[in-house]
């Protein structure tokens, strides 16, 4: 087999492109969100985003999986999505969240780049990119809301994503089979730094794609770092 039999192979189409249930559950965001689904196969691949094994599943495994955090954050305020990266899940909460501030937070510049094109191109007003690390705007950057993906353990997400909330601010973080072990594993830190219990959701999008785990904690009292 030759290597473009190889990509052709990997490179399946997506078992859910096209199906109605689509639209009806993005509702008013379908055509920002179905827009950016469309970027990232045209470039996400060549410009290192995606896999290319990831294409063919993008609406369950990255879109709908984003999508899964949107009912655990506030409709309105500002939020933050450590370490954006292609865009997932801040883009997607962006498109469904047109009346919260939204502002995509990536160290890396060419994923900034990438990021100022897909705001610009689907219009996303209420969504800003700020490169920096979390670190690096700890004192200058309040949230309402943080939301990470695949970004880093607990323990360390929360040294960097809670000093970023308000007393009461939230952080929805998305897991997998792990998180109850990370949940436990990051007790003390998250203590430390004023963060309540966290609690353990299997959020559900549409039938017949796996339930997302989604981690939420409140931060009830604002601490330093430690």
């Amino acid at each position: 087999m030759n290597g473009a039999e190889t990509d052709d192979a990997i490179m399946l189409p997506d078992p859910l492109e096209g199906d109605p249930r689509l639209p009806t559950y993005f509702g008013d965001s379908w055509a920002a969100v179905e827009s950016f689904r469309r970027m990232l196969v045209d470039e996400g691949v060549l410009r290192g985003l995606v896999g290319p094994r990831e294409v063919g599943r993008l609406w369950e495994r990255h879109l709908l999986n984003s999508a899964a955090v949107v009912p655990f954050l506030p409709q309105t305020g500002v939020i933050v999505d450590l370490g954006s990266g292609a865009g997932l899940p801040g883009v997607v909460v962006a498109a469904m969240r047109p009346e919260a501030q939204v502002v995509l937070l990536e160290p890396m510049e060419r994923r900034c780049s990438w990021l100022l094109e897909v705001v610009n191109e689907l219009g996303l007003t209420n969504a800003t990119v700020t490169r920096a690390r979390a670190e690096d705007v700890h004192g200058s950057l309040t949230a309402d809301a943080v939301t990470a993906r695949a970004v880093a353990p607990l323990d360390r997400l929360y040294r960097w994503a809670l000093p970023l909330l308000t007393s009461g601010g939230v952080l929805v973080a998305l897991k997998g089979g792990r998180a109850a072990d990370e949940v436990q594993a990051a007790g003390k830190v998250g203590k430390r730094l004023g963060a309540g219990q966290a609690s353990i959701h299997a959020a559900h999008t549409i039938d017949g794609v796996d339930e997302t785990t989604v981690v939420r904690v409140v931060r009830e009292a604002v601490r330093g770092v430690r």
